[in-house]
């Protein structure tokens, strides 16, 4: 078993330097991480990736190739657009069709600002509400008490309002209309219809290539320096860790659910940390360079230890999700599926790491939403290092 680990770390040795005649000069090494959260002069995709876009979005391989190059242009234009707009700023967000960023701003946005965005190669959508009134407005909300048949809510950059999403068949019931008309009154509000309430995906023990916390089994996210990160609902600070043959590895150095899904893990015990996300035989493992935020839009793909390799869009950031458990803030919605024993897998867009997964609704079978805890708000919590090729 010790054996297997090792083989497995050292494909992971090959592909970095497979990857240093295809990509020219990589990000910084391990012992050199100043710019790994900052740099997305990315190597070029490999052709597992390629094929995964292809499947998950029905593209050709050239679609595919251009589809990335331009969300890697959307990443870098996204916080100078924002920074560009400044009090104007509505938000942005990744257009697939015309595969440019499409950036929104209200009426009193200067004249020179909205044609330097233009120029930059954005789309510029006046709006009404700007980002600042549309966040004040989402975070009267979450100081309210959601009941169950309210299953997320987000501002919605394209919708230019808060988006309160409210389970199938639940609207009718009295709790849910008394928040929604406190809802309205914090400002604008838009009701969508969901199928399922979001639930965790902790699941009991079962075999595959998981992490195990008492009867819990769970997915590594990513590898930082001295553990890994993963979702805080999967343990406890101090609760034990076992690899997926059962021998030790840390132990949770911290943890916090509800209100955050975050957690990491210490290793030792003769494991150790790679760069990798794995693949599943579905893709290649996949190298991580880094951990710059793909926008609204922007394709993203999960690995987890059950459903293992899935990809789809980012549907919101900053969104509120009721558990059963209670609220969870500033998460990311996608449309990628995923099922119990996912929790705390990796979210990647590219190369770049995006986050862990926390929870959702529906399967991988009949489809579904997932939501993540971004990865960067995990490492300036913990202080952590994100392992980089």
């Amino acid at each position: 078993m010790r054996r297997t680990r090792f083989t497995h770390a050292c494909v992971a040795a090959l592909l970095m330097i497979g990857s240093w005649t295809a990509a020219g000069t990589l990000p910084a090494s391990a012992s050199d991480t100043s710019d790994s959260a900052t740099s997305t002069d990315s190597a070029p995709a490999s052709d597992a990736l390629l094929q995964a876009m292809q499947r998950d979005f029905g593209l050709s391989p050239a679609q595919a190739e251009r589809r990335l190059a331009a969300e890697r242009r959307a990443t870098d234009l996204a916080p100078e657009a924002a920074q560009a707009a400044g009090s104007a700023y509505s938000g942005a967000w990744f257009d697939a069709k015309s595969e440019k960023l499409t950036v929104a701003v209200t009426s009193d946005a200067d004249a020179s600002t909205v044609r330097d965005l233009r120029s930059s190669g954005a789309t510029v959508r006046v709006v009404e509400h700007s980002a600042r009134q549309l966040d004040a407005a989402k975070s009267r909300l979450d100081r309210l008490d959601a009941p169950s048949g309210v299953s997320s809510w987000s501002v919605d950059p394209t919708a230019n309002t808060v988006v309160v999403n409210v389970v199938e068949g639940e609207r009718a019931d009295n709790d849910v209309r008394r928040f929604l008309s406190e809802a309205r009154e914090a400002g604008p509000v838009t009701v969508r219809t969901v199928e399922a309430a979001a639930e965790t995906f902790a699941a009991g023990t079962v075999g595959g290539d998981p992490y195990y916390t008492g009867n819990v089994r769970c997915s590594i996210g990513f590898s930082v320096h001295g553990g890994f990160v993963t979702a805080g609902h999967c343990g406890g600070v101090g609760g034990q860790v076992r690899g997926w043959d059962g021998s030790h590895i840390g132990n949770f150095q911290g943890s916090s659910f509800p209100g955050n899904d975050y957690a990491w893990v210490n290793v030792g015990s003769g494991w150790w940390t790679v760069p990798v996300v794995l693949g599943w035989g579905t893709v290649s493992d996949q190298l991580v360079r880094g951990s710059n935020e793909a926008p609204v839009g922007a394709s993203i793909c999960r690995s987890g230890s059950t459903t293992h390799w899935h990809c789809g869009r980012v549907l919101a950031k900053n969104e509120t999700v009721n558990y059963s458990q209670g609220a969870v803030h500033q998460m990311t919605k996608t449309s990628v599926c995923a099922e119990p024993g996912d929790s705390g897998g990796s979210f990647i867009s590219g190369d770049q790491a995006q986050g862990v997964t926390s929870g959702g609704w529906g399967n991988c079978s009949s489809g579904g939403e997932t939501w993540f805890q971004p990865i960067n708000e995990i490492l300036g919590r913990y202080g952590l290092t994100l392992h980089t090729a």
